[in-house]
């Protein structure tokens, strides 16, 4: 699954060719590591969350099996990092990633009619993350705002 011997779609086959493009976005830094980061992290907590709760098949596949399986790999490297429709704000595109990489495998794990569920999850996360953004500039307002009353 690893290099790309199976038949598939090209962000499914070769994870070797999407951990390269992987590494020259961050390179280039033309890609937000954050979000990469995050998406990941978001996936292996859901995917542990489902090890531990164990009710079907699909939620016995180990969590880091799903690296290899499909395309979380190529959906986090080139689909997630849209810096159009991404979040803008650090703290956004760290929640911004986490959901996806959350959503994604909810909606993989639990309907396995539509294992490819990573598109899906994007979309979603594109819709609020203007939401998301809002609500980091809002709370860091607000933060500022408290550490100016209290020096005065």
């Amino acid at each position: 699954m690893f290099v790309g011997t199976i038949p598939g779609c090209v962000g499914e086959t070769s994870k070797l060719a999407v951990l390269i493009g992987f590494v020259i976005l961050l390179v280039t830094r033309v890609a937000s590591w954050r979000i990469m980061f995050s998406m990941i992290a978001g996936v292996a907590f859901t995917g542990m969350l489902f090890n531990a709760w164990g009710h079907d098949v699909y939620m016995d596949v180990p969590w880091y099996n799903h690296f290899l399986m499909g395309s979380v790999l190529f959906a986090m490297t080139f689909m997630a990092t849209d810096p159009v429709s991404a979040c803008n704000t650090s703290m956004g595109k760290i929640i911004y990633g986490f959901l996806i990489g959350f959503f994604g495998m909810v909606i993989r794990v639990m309907n396995p009619a539509y294992a490819e569920s990573w598109m899906l999850a994007i979309l979603l996360m594109n819709v609020f993350a203007p939401t998301i953004d809002f609500y980091v500039v809002d709370a860091n307002i607000r933060r500022r705002l408290k550490r100016a009353k209290v020096k005065s």
